[in-house]
């Protein structure tokens, strides 16, 4: 068959065919015009050269040479406004090394907190339950602290036994500077103990103020009237009348059911209110003993109550002591 008797018999598949390929040519051409436009390749990399006849090739990690993120680092391409995270590293360093450490070297000898009255400290093996009565300037009466409470502008740190001064004593912290508040202030050649102005109060043969044991009625071994002047003088002079008490948290299987009370005689304020040396005290009206924010809250509502129902374990045994207080 001739030729052009092919061309006329396939005519019009060689034309789409011709369509066909111009198309193509056509689409090819704008995306490459498109992406010129938007795309800046930057010149062709060169080729690597080749290595003389008879080396060895060097492997990829030694022609491109050692990896490093610093690039990024100081570039931070994730966030504009933090800038270089390398520069902020370093910020962070010198801000460090500016901040005033607190100076421990020698805590028995801290300065006075000047405005702080200590009226009662207890101390505990366990920190969490050492307390302290403190009063600082334009407060009306001593309030209930401990570790990590505020005092006016400072903080307490820590509340022991100071053994250069032989008192009881409370620190506490305010920026970079230690002080400390003593119980019992020594008397010193440069400022003597100030003179007693009146006797004390008159006691009876068990050693408790007069004026306190007449308004304390026992009606049994578990049940008595007290009057509210009572609590009030408690709550004002801890110091003096319950300094012979020790209280030990006492923990069973690794959790604190109560606290231990050491120290009590007959002749001492608690040995006169029903409590006996080794009681474990465990709730007062509810409060349980067990938590140091729940005797907090006890010790704050004591003040206003009308009754209390001390639970204490004796010898293994429950007991239970009321006061009605008038």
């Amino acid at each position: 068959m001739a030729l052009d008797q092919l061309a006329k018999r396939f005519f019009p598949a060689l034309v789409m065919l011709l369509v066909a390929m111009a198309a193509y040519f056509q689409a090819s051409g704008i995306m490459q015009l498109v992406a010129s436009s938007y795309l800046d390749t930057g010149p062709a990399p060169s080729p690597a050269p080749r290595p003389l006849r008879g080396t060895v090739l060097a492997s990829a990690a030694d022609v491109a040479g050692p990896k490093t993120a610093e690039p990024i680092l100081s570039r931070n391409p994730f966030d504009s406004v933090t800038g270089p995270l390398n520069k902020v590293a370093e910020a962070a360093d010198s801000t460090t090394a500016s901040t005033p450490q607190l100076d421990l070297s020698n805590p028995l000898s801290a300065p006075d907190c000047g405005g702080i009255q200590a009226h009662a400290i207890t101390e505990s093996p366990d920190p969490l339950w050492s307390i302290a009565v403190l009063q600082a300037t334009g407060d009306t009466m001593g309030k209930l602290r401990r570790v990590g409470d505020a005092v006016g502008d400072k903080q307490v740190a820590y509340i022991g036994f100071n053994t250069s001064k032989n008192s009881p004593s409370v620190w506490l912290t305010s920026g970079a500077t230690l002080c400390q508040v003593l119980l019992f202030a020594p008397s010193t050649p440069e400022q003597p103990a100030a003179p007693v102005a009146a006797a004390p109060p008159p006691k009876d043969a068990n050693g408790v103020p007069d004026d306190i044991a007449k308004r304390i009625q026992k009606v049994s071994d578990t049940e008595f009237h007290v009057d509210r002047a009572v609590v009030d003088n408690i709550l004002e002079n801890q110091a003096q009348l319950m300094r012979t008490a020790r209280i030990v948290p006492e923990q069973k299987d690794g959790k604190v059911v109560g606290i231990r009370l050491f120290g009590i005689r007959p002749d001492t304020l608690l040995g006169k209110l029903g409590l006996q040396n080794g009681d474990r005290l465990e709730q007062i009206n509810g409060f349980d003993m067990a938590s140091p924010e729940k005797a907090l809250e006890a010790y704050a509502r004591l003040r206003t109550a009308d009754s209390l129902a001390v639970k204490v374990t004796r010898r293994g045994a429950p007991v239970t002591i009321d006061f009605k207080i008038q």
